[in-house]
This record gives structure tokens, sequence and C-alpha cells, in this order.
């Protein structure tokens, strides 16, 4: 008898001991858990960081191209309906010294245009919104052109140049550019390449289609020129 109660107090005390084992392995696994927890958001702070840095150095090349004008960088805080950014709205305004007419940088070259600011926001028409018009210049024949928006055109990956003298010496790979005879547009900023040339059937111009400088399915930052073009009255 003493001896099978021996051997039940010894098989008790295992089951204690294993009882408490798992106890503190579950302890253990919890605390693991939140450590794993931790570690996870931190690494998603540090890759959300890595992704900001990068944009903010893709806008400090921009602004180095362009150093010739004074800018100021501004966030995106809204946009209207679309998949595309034709029309958003930035963190900037009259008190930053943003005005109607500022041209708006992005990516490589050009994005769009003020077209209304306040105190502490402005709203941005983007030169691939249908109302938009740009006089451009092709490089090097320094060719006139007319870039017109369309956003059906850009989600087919290009942007339209119209009206190019028929004699002008365009090639693909050309540079696009903001024209010197443009009423609302700095000259020189960049808008594009050629990508495909066309003839048009009045046999008297032809027409380039430019791949844009920018992406404008994921803007978040923007640089904004602090100068409008200057009119014939001004």
């Amino acid at each position: 008898m003493q001896k099978g109660v021996n051997t039940i107090g010894r098989w008790v005390q295992s089951k204690t001991e294993a009882f408490q084992n798992y106890d503190a392995l579950l302890k253990e696994n919890e605390t693991l858990k939140d450590q794993l927890e931790q570690s996870q958001k931190q690494v998603a702070q540090y890759q959300q960081n890595s992704y900001e840095l990068e944009r903010l150095q893709a806008l400090y090349e921009l602004d180095l191209q362009y150093y010739d004008y004074k800018k100021t960088a501004a966030r995106v805080i809204s946009k209207d309906t679309g998949g595309w950014f034709q029309v958003f709205y930035v963190d900037k305004g009259t008190d930053d010294g943003v005005v109607e007419g500022c041209n708006v940088m992005y990516g490589n070259g050009l994005c769009g245009i003020v077209t209304e600011a306040g105190k502490d926001y402005a709203k941005v028409r983007a030169i691939i919104d249908d109302t938009s018009n740009v006089n451009g210049m092709i490089l090097p024949s320094e060719a006139i052109c007319n870039v017109e928006g369309s956003a059906s055109n850009y989600e087919n990956g290009y942007l339209i140049a119209e009206n190019i003298d028929k004699d002008a010496e365009v090639g693909v790979g050309d540079q696009v550019v903001t024209s010197y005879v443009s009423s609302k547009y700095l000259s020189g900023i960049n808008i594009g390449y050629v990508t495909k040339i066309e003839e048009d059937s009045n046999n008297l111009t032809k027409t380039a289609y430019i791949t844009p400088a920018c992406d404008f399915s994921k803007i978040q930052e923007v640089l904004i020129v602090l100068q409008t073009k200057k009119t014939v009255s001004e």
C-alpha cells in the first residue's frame, strides 16, 4: 500500500510540475508574442520612414534641377474622385506665398498649376486633366506644340502634343518642355518625352505621343514654384 501511495504521490507531483511548466510556457509565449508585435510595428515604421525618405530625396533632386526658381514643398491632403490625380489639394496657401497660377512640379517635371489658393490650402489642376492645355516646345528642334490634357489618353500611357509643324525635325526620345510663349507656365520645365509621331491628314502638321515625366497615380508631395508667368500687361 505504501508503495502505491508513493507512486501516486510521485505521479501527482509530476503532473503538478508539468502544469507549472505549462503555465510558465504560456506566460513566456505571451511575452514573445508581445515582443514580436512590437518588432513588427517597428519594422513597419522603418519601412514607412524609408519610403518617405526616398520620396523626399526625389523631391530634393527635382528642386536642384530647377534651382533658379524659388519653391516650397507641399503635401497632398485631398483629391477629386477618380483613379488619377487630375485635381487635388495641398496644404500650402497664400500664407506660404502660393497664389493662383503657380506651377507645380512632381516626379521629373511639370505636374500642374494652382487654380485656387486659400490661406492654408491650394487647388491644383494636373496637366492630364481634360481641361488642361500646355504650350510646349520639343527639344532640340524647338518646335512649338500644344500638349492636350486627357485622362483617357493618360490611362493608355501617353499625352498628345498637337499642331507640330510638319517640317520640324522631331524624333522619338526628344524632350518636351514648357514653351517660352506659354501664358501660364514658366519656360523650360520638363513635360515628358516623345514616344511616337504621326503625320496629320491636313499635311501641314503632325502629332506626337508623349510619355509624361510624372506618375499621376500616387502623388504625395509636390514642389510649388513661388512665381507666376508674366503677362503682357505686366
